[in-house]
């Protein structure tokens, strides 16, 4: 991967510091997070989860795109609330499910994630895009609809980082893909975070989601209840018994009362 080398002048040179403190939100009066506290460092950060913990409204909120209460600091300048102007401040989201235009080719969906740039600027990301994603150019003028799952995702991740984001949220990018795409994409994921932009990334295949990433949140119910290194994670008991398919974590500690640890 080489998004963000120095050389090309990609614009946003390092990640960005995400700082969320006491973060709710929901579907009208339905209130799906409660008082929720994390951070995004630059490397990757990974939320893990069972199904309707709260995850995708997580990446939901921090968008823009459903409302919020509590502060959400992006290098310690408030986030806005309006999806164009939190892109403007170099955060883009791959939702779930890619959301691509199927009937569109793989270089339109390109540029419709640079339609903020300069014709000149677009076309300079395109070519970047296209040397990172030797597949993509291959597939230029084919329609997003007809690919497989995995090469949708790669034009998903493409387009998102023709903003040139100084942070990158992923909604479980390797839902409904084969083992090794699930492998290739993890890895894209994490040399995109070791070339300088900040990934916070939706998880829920729990063992490869914690073998790249470099902290962890276990979210359930709408509230954090653990968090830590990613390796000291991945051993811990909350992870192992709840999500490895193990009874018990030797090298872990006792848990907390409430079932929140920091490891």
């Amino acid at each position: 991967m080489m998004w963000y080398r120095p050389e090309q002048k990609w614009g946003a040179a390092t990640g960005a510091h995400l700082q969320v403190h006491g973060l709710s939100a929901g579907y009208g009066s339905v209130r799906v997070l409660r008082d929720v506290t994390l951070e995004a460092r630059p490397g990757l950060t990974v939320i893990l989860g069972p199904n309707g913990a709260g995850k995708t409204t997580l990446l939901r909120a921090l968008n823009g795109l459903i409302p919020r209460a509590g502060e959400v600091l992006l290098n310690r300048e408030e986030l806005p609330e309006k999806t164009h102007e939190i892109v403007r401040g170099g955060m883009a989201l791959v939702a779930e499910g890619r959301q691509l235009f199927g009937q569109m080719s793989v270089l339109e969906n390109l540029e419709l994630g640079g339609w903020l740039l300069a014709k000149a600027e677009r076309q300079r990301r395109i070519e970047l895009a296209f040397i990172d994603f030797p597949k993509l150019r291959e597939r230029a003028t084919q329609l997003a609809g007809t690919m497989s799952g995995g090469e949708q995702q790669m034009v998903a991740v493409a387009r998102a980082m023709m903003s040139a984001p100084r942070l990158l949220m992923l909604d479980e990018p390797s839902l409904g893909l084969a083992p090794k795409m699930v492998d290739e994409l993890l890895a894209i994921a994490r040399r995109i975070a070791d070339s300088g932009t900040t990934v916070l990334m939706v998880e829920q295949n729990v063992k490869k989601a914690l073998a790249v990433a470099d902290r962890g949140y276990v979210l359930e119910r709408g509230q954090i209840v653990a968090s830590g290194d990613a390796r000291l994670l991945a051993r811990s008991s909350v992870v192992v018994e709840a999500y490895l398919g193990v009874d018990s974590a030797p090298n872990s500690n006792a848990h907390d009362p409430k079932r929140f640890r920091h490891v």
